[in-house]
């Protein structure tokens, strides 16, 4: 079997089984950029997410008491195959999901980077021994894996999203029922086919699959079920406290990556080419659709006229069109609802007095598409400043003083990331300590990486995904405090 065969599974994947859904109902996956289908999957409901948690909690036990070790060999053994795959992997991906293949690229090895660093960092869940409060005893602190999770990924990075959940939980010992999003899950049961190539055992990992009108049900079984332990959602704040609201019935942990309103913030001391260069990276990314993709941005009026200028220049340079098509470097957006979304936003900047520099409409022909946009005259009474747009449209507003910027970047119920560009080391220190946001880009776009917390203040969620954080939200704290009895007393004591 070629890779693309294995890659290209078409069923479910439970207890090591590729599956149907009971009822039997499909669910056809279609190509944002040219509206083809490019498979089907099952249409799944309650039911089936049962199986797939029983199968979980049959699996935990033998699972669980693994070595760290053991689960360290078997964990490299699927990033290996990920990168191996990797070619093959970033073509479904763009198929389903629309990005750019050199983009798919990076993802694909990014979604690798989280399997061998929590397969590495099985190995240091640390526990400690406290000196004891009183004379002989012991008191010591371990941490065991929660049981059985559920993970809840979104569209928008479908590989990537699923190993930065399904690494921490299997590294830890726990097992997992993933639900990827309806848009993308070819890519998800693709890497499950290559955790059961590396040897990750039935029932540690199982993939779901199902269109949003059956969403709800499976949702509600995730979040009922006794057997489940822990829910991780990345998603939107709306869906979110939903999840949460449920979870909190059987009181569950949670983990909740949710939406963004990012500031990307330029001082009139920053160096503008690192500002352009940044800006046209994190920005137009996935044709803006990351949650941390800056939605908001503030440049003071000394350098905006020259900030404009040249990222209007730079954004001449994006090509859209089919991500799978040479040169390339802008997809489309995921849905019919996401461009009419980016659409009314656009008209109610311009509606509201905003200037259009470039862009501002849908180009002619098929797919999800939105020409790159750059407005200027953006205010804080505009949707888009209000709202995460989740576009490929850039909104500038301007500022002059310092104490009126921490107010209107401050001014919003998220507090995912925020983007700070500065030559002042002062400035630098003096600002990021009040932005309110669980992650600060200076003089730079590339905020994402496995080895640092990934997640946000306020509403944009809960806990933290990546790095030794992201492995703890996967784990209980036991603390087991120890008398000594001295063997000649022991008749006594127990009696």
């Amino acid at each position: 079997m070629t890779s693309t065969e294995l890659l290209q599974q078409s069923c479910a994947y439970i207890d090591g089984q590729w599956v149907q859904a009971e009822s039997g109902e499909r669910l056809a996956v279609t190509n944002p950029a040219t509206l083809e289908e490019v498979g089907t999957v099952p249409d799944m409901g309650q039911q089936d997410a049962r199986r797939a948690i029983d199968a979980a909690q049959r699996a935990f036990p033998k699972w669980s008491s693994k070595t760290a070790k053991e689960r360290e060999q078997v964990l490299k053994e699927w990033a290996r195959l990920i990168r191996l795959n990797a070619p093959a992997l970033a073509a479904l991906l763009t198929q389903e999901q629309g990005k750019p293949l050199l983009e798919a690229r990076n993802e694909v090895m990014f979604a690798a980077s989280f399997v061998e660093w929590f397969a590495e960092e099985a190995k240091r869940t640390y526990g400690e021994v406290i000196p004891p409060a009183h004379a002989g005893m012991r008191f010591m602190v371990q941490k065991e894996p929660v049981g059985v999770c559920a993970g809840i990924t979104p569209w928008n990075l479908p590989s990537a999203m699923v190993t930065r959940k399904a690494a921490p939980a299997l590294a830890a010992g726990c097992t997992m029922v993933l639900k990827p999003a309806e848009h993308t899950p070819l890519s998800a049961l693709a890497l499950a086919a290559l955790a059961e190539q590396a040897g990750i055992p039935p029932g540690v990992f199982n993939v779901i699959t199902s269109s949003r009108k059956n969403a709800a049900e499976i949702g509600a079984e995730l979040t009922s079920n006794p057997n489940v332990a822990k829910v991780s959602f990345t998603g939107s704040t709306q869906v979110g406290k939903i999840l949460i609201g449920q979870c909190a019935e059987s009181v569950k942990r949670v983990s909740m990556e949710l939406g963004g309103n990012s500031p990307f913030i330029v001082l009139q001391d920053a160096d503008l080419k690192t500002a352009i260069q940044a800006a046209l990276f994190a920005k137009f990314r996935n044709a803006g659709q990351t949650c941390i993709a800056p939605n908001r941005f503030f440049v003071h009026e000394a350098v905006s006229h020259d900030f404009v200028q040249g990222l209007s220049k730079a954004m001449e340079g994006l090509k859209w069109g089919d991500g799978a098509r040479d040169g390339v470097n802008l997809g489309p957006l995921i849905s019919a609802q996401a461009v009419e979304k980016v659409e009314r936003h656009v008209n109610d900047a311009l509606n509201k007095g905003a200037a259009l520099v470039c862009g501002g409409e849908r180009p002619e022909g098929p797919g999800y598409f939105y020409k790159p946009t750059l407005l200027t005259g953006v205010t804080p009474e505009m949707l888009m400043t209000q709202e995460e747009t989740f576009g490929p449209v850039v909104g500038v507003g301007v500022f002059s003083r310092e104490e009126d910027l921490l107010k209107q970047v401050n001014n919003t119920r998220m507090g995912l990331a925020a983007y700070l560009f500065s030559s002042s080391a002062a400035r630098i220190q003096r600002l990021s300590g009040h932005l309110e946001a669980g992650i600060v880009g200076v003089n730079t776009g590339l905020i994402a990486t496995e080895v640092a917390p990934f997640g946000g203040y306020k509403e944009s969620g809960l806990g933290r995904e990546g790095a030794r954080q992201g492995i703890d939200e996967f784990m209980e704290t036991k603390f087991i405090c120890e008398a000594f009895v001295d063997e000649g007393n022991e008749a006594e004591v127990s009696a």
